[in-house]
């Protein structure tokens, strides 16, 4: 197939009009061709016809081949020159000359849909039956193409019903046009009883393949003709897998509308899995408002927030974080999603888990006073917000300037930070000051504890220090901030 692209790619015209560069083939292509020979081919590209009958006075071989085993013929019918096609099938070029690949003039006629050079390559010999080294026919190359006219010229006027056989990868032309997305070859065949629901080598349907490249008006229509929409192949994926693993947004919203499965198998991972392993954020939301179980568990027992954390992907971690999935479901190493993240080294997500687990505790402790409602200000990333620049400034100066190493631990424990939510934060230690770095981070874990509650971080802060026993250090603070920060409760970041 890509011979074929690249091919057709070197004959196709600039927007000005002109012939690419690449018209003329590298030397290395015409090594075997004569100078004659090699002019030949180049006026054949071109259509040009006077140059040709020139050459032919001089007994050129109209049959030359270079070293990718082209003729003129290919390249006359590669460009859509009838006149030329016609002039050389006058003076009997061969047409049964297949090239390195195993592409003849009449594969090219049927790719590039021009009735005429199929009617009179048909005519003047053409195996309508060859096939390539891929094993593609004419019927085929019009499928890949949506050349219906040429379709309907092979099977109707030539009835050539047998032409509809599959390939070396096990695909009939119903299936090509489906992974090309062609709906008007794909009704074609259907009114000529080529619509089919066999598989490939791999298991894939037509579904399955229209799913792959994001085809959903393919996809419509087919459904329209079986209802296999949960069909597995090889791979053990059905459309939605497919779909959700390229990041086609809008087929997955399609397929969740005509009711496809959101439940794995057990050996699956399952779609939400697969949105998140390859990072499409926008297909992550999709299956959530569709309620995809966001603790949905694959092989290895890890929720899509376990694979997140791993990816250290912070986008997706806080979209999850946000829908409120479980915090605590531990996979098959016995690893929560936190001690996850605090194994692949990524901090910022670190953080962000315990901010949720922290926030979500803390809701739950106060269940009876919660109403059930979006919280549009809940947010778990890094806050760079003016509102609280100066408390987080108070707070960096806390940490790397006046607590001793251990004293931030005295602080969180008295904060009710957990075991395990201290031990992922030294999880990432940097040299003998880490401490100081740890301190910070958890300071800023409690502001965001603090500010969600609207609360005065200041006043809490100075508060809770001399409670611990820091009464110097909490009156650096006080003395620190302004009165104006004193007095005011700190915006909701």
């Amino acid at each position: 197939m890509k011979a074929l692209t690249d091919f057709l790619g070197a004959l196709s015209p600039r927007h000005d009009g002109t012939q690419k560069a690449a018209a003329e083939p590298p030397a290395a292509d015409n090594e075997t061709l004569l100078p004659h020979e090699r002019e030949f081919h180049h006026a054949a590209k071109m259509n040009n016809l006077e140059t040709m009958e020139k050459l032919l006075r001089k007994n050129v071989n109209i049959n030359a081949v270079n070293t990718l085993q082209r003729t003129a013929l290919h390249f006359a019918v590669a460009g859509n020159h009838v006149s030329t096609v016609d002039f050389l099938l006058h003076h009997k070029a061969r047409v049964d000359v297949a090239d390195k690949h195993g592409l003849m003039a009449i594969h090219l006629a049927a790719w590039s849909g021009n009735l005429d050079i199929m009617r009179m390559l048909v005519k003047a010999g053409a195996d309508q039956k060859a096939t390539n080294q891929e094993g593609r026919n004419v019927l085929h190359f019009a499928a890949l193409n949506n050349n219906v006219d040429i379709v309907d010229y092979l099977l109707q006027e030539l009835q050539l019903k047998d032409l509809n056989k599959q390939d070396e990868k096990g695909k009939k032309a119903f299936l090509l046009a489906a992974e090309k997305g062609h709906v008007e070859m794909i009704y074609n065949l259907i009114s000529l009883k080529l619509f089919t629901s066999e598989k490939d080598k791999e298991g894939n349907t037509a579904v399955h393949l229209a799913a792959k490249n994001g085809h959903c008006e393919v996809l419509e229509v087919l459904l329209n003709q079986w209802k296999e929409i949960n069909e597995l192949n090889q791979h053990n994926s059905n459309a939605l897998h497919i779909a959700t693993r390229h990041g086609h947004t809008s087929l997955v919203r399609f397929l969740i509308s005509k009711n496809i499965n959101l439940v794995p198998k057990p050996e699956q991972n399952s779609p939400l899995h697969l949105a998140v392993l390859n990072n499409h954020l926008p297909v992550v939301i999709s299956l959530l408002d569709a309620n995809h179980d966001i603790n949905t568990l694959n092989p290895k027992q890890q929720t899509p927030l376990h694979l997140a954390a791993d990816l250290g992907n912070v986008e997706l971690v806080e979209l999850l974080l946000k829908a409120g999935c479980d915090l605590k479901i531990a996979d098959k190493q016995g690893k929560t999603a936190l001690a996850v993240a605090s194994r692949s080294n990524h901090a910022l997500v670190v953080d962000m888990i315990i901010k949720a687990e922290r926030h979500y505790t803390l809701k739950q402790e106060h269940l009876e006073n919660h109403v059930d409602a979006p919280d549009f200000s809940l947010v778990f990333k890094q806050d760079h917000s003016a509102q609280t620049k100066q408390i987080r400034y108070c707070l960096w100066n806390l940490a790397y300037n006046q607590l001793k190493p251990q004293e931030w631990k005295t602080l969180a424990l008295f904060w009710k930070f957990t075991e395990e939510q201290i031990k992922a934060i030294e999880e990432q230690w940097t040299g003998k000051k880490s401490y100081k770095e740890h301190g910070h981070r958890m300071l800023l874990i409690w502001l965001h504890g603090v500010l969600l509650a609207h609360q005065n971080p200041v006043k809490y802060i100075y508060e809770d220090l001399v409670h611990v026993g820091f009464q110097q250090v909490a009156d650096k603070i006080r003395a620190e901030m302004s009165p104006e920060m004193d007095s005011r409760k700190c915006a909701v970041s």
